[in-house]
C-alpha cells in the first residue's frame, strides 16, 4: 500500500474527466486521473460509431475518441491510475481517497467525473447484441436505423422524447411500456399518441431480443396482463428505462438530489464542499452527451484551478 499526494485528483475518466486532466494540466497541475480498473474511458468505450461529436465529419469510433483524450492528457502531464475509489474522506481541508487497490491518495482539490451507468434490462440477447441494434442512446444511434422498425422500451419522458426522434429515422417506432399508463408527461404523451409513425404497446414486457450476424431482427413479448407472448419485428432496440449515477462510494460526503446525482451551485461545478467539484453524467440527468460532459469537464477544470489559486 502506498500513500500519494496530489495538488488535484479527478475520478473518473471517460469526456469530462479526461477534458478536466487537460485543462489542469496545461495549468501546470499533474493532475492524477483514477481511470477505474475496468472501464476507464467512460460509456463511449462501448459505443461505436461517434458522429455528433465536434472535429469529427466522418465520425471515430468511441474507443479511438476516449484513447486520444488519454493521449492528450497525458501529454500535459496527467497520471492515469487504472484502479477504482472506493472511499473518501472531504471532512479536512486535505481530501483523502482510498483506492480498491488499497492505496491511498490525499488531495488539495477533487473532481468527481464517475458518469452514470444506463439501467438495463437484463435480458436474453441484450448483452449479445450490444452495438449491433441494442442501444442506450437515440441521439447517438438513430440515424443508423433509417428505414428499419424501431422498438423503444420504457415508460418515462427520455422514452417518449426518444421515440419521436426516433421517428425521423425508422418506418416505425413502437413503445414497449409495462403498465397501462405512461409515467411521461401528458404533453409527450399525446404527441406520441398522434404520430402516425410511432405505435404505443402497454402491459408489455420484453422477454428476449433475437437476431442473427447482421444484428437485431425481432423482441419477444410478454403480455403482463394474460402471459402470452408474441413477437414483434425490430432491428433497432432502444432501452430508455433510466440511468443510476455512479456516487455510492461517496457514502454521504456529498450532497446528491433524490435520483442520487450530485447536487452542484448553479451553473458552477462546485459541490457543497469546499475543493470538490463534479462534472458530466454524475451531475447531468438531462443532456448526457459526450460534448456536454467535456465542456462541463473544462468547467470542473476552471473551477479548481480558481479554488487552488484562492488556496496559494
Amino acid at each position: 500500500m502506498t500513500a500519494q499526494q496530489t495538488d488535484v485528483t479527478i475520478i473518473g475518466s471517460g469526456p469530462a474527466g479526461y477534458t478536466a486532466a487537460i485543462y489542469l494540466g496545461r495549468a501546470g497541475y499533474q493532475p492524477t486521473v483514477i481511470a477505474g480498473a475496468l472501464t476507464p474511458g467512460g460509456q463511449l468505450v462501448n459505443t461505436t460509431e461517434v458522429e455528433n461529436y465536434p472535429g469529427f465529419p466522418e465520425g471515430i469510433m468511441g474507443p479511438d475518441l476516449m484513447d486520444a483524450m488519454r493521449k492528450q492528457a497525458e501529454r500535459f502531464g496527467a497520471k492515469l491510475v487504472y484502479d477504482d475509489v472506493v472511499g473518501v474522506d472531504f471532512s479536512a481541508g486535505t481530501k483523502t481517497l482510498t483506492l480498491d487497490g488499497g492505496d491511498t491518495i490525499t488531495a488539495r482539490a477533487v473532481v468527481v467525473t464517475t458518469g452514470s451507468r444506463v439501467r438495463k434490462l437484463g435480458v436474453p440477447g441484450e448483452a449479445e447484441f450490444a452495438g449491433r441494434g441494442v442501444s442506450y442512446c437515440a441521439t447517438c444511434d438513430g440515424f443508423f436505423f433509417r428505414g428499419k422498425p424501431i422498438v423503444v422500451v420504457g415508460g418515462g419522458d427520455s422514452a417518449l422524447t426518444d421515440a419521436d426522434f426516433l421517428s425521423r429515422f425508422g418506418s416505425s417506432v413502437t413503445v414497449v411500456h409495462r403498465r397501462d399508463a405512461f409515467r411521461a408527461s401528458k404533453i409527450l404523451v399525446d404527441r406520441a399518441a398522434s404520430n402516425e409513425r410511432i405505435a404505443l404497446h402497454m402491459n408489455a414486457v420484453v422477454e428476449r431480443i433475437d437476431g442473427d450476424d447482421s444484428g437485431v431482427q425481432s423482441v419477444v413479448l410478454r403480455d403482463t396482463v394474460d402471459g402470452s407472448t408474441s413477437t414483434l419485428p425490430a432491428n433497432g432496440v432502444f432501452v430508455t428505462i433510466g440511468h443510476t449515477p455512479a456516487t455510492e462510494f461517496l457514502d454521504g460526503a456529498l450532497e446528491l438530489d433524490e435520483h442520487g446525482f450530485i447536487v452542484v451551485d448553479g451553473a458552477s461545478t462546485r459541490t457543497n464542499v469546499p475543493g470538490v467539484f463534479a462534472a458530466g453524467d454524475v451531475v447531468d440527468s438531462v443532456y448526457r452527451q459526450a460534448v456536454s460532459a467535456a465542456g462541463m469537464g473544462c468547467r470542473a477544470a476552471l473551477d479548481a484551478q480558481d479554488y487552488l489559486t484562492n488556496l496559494d
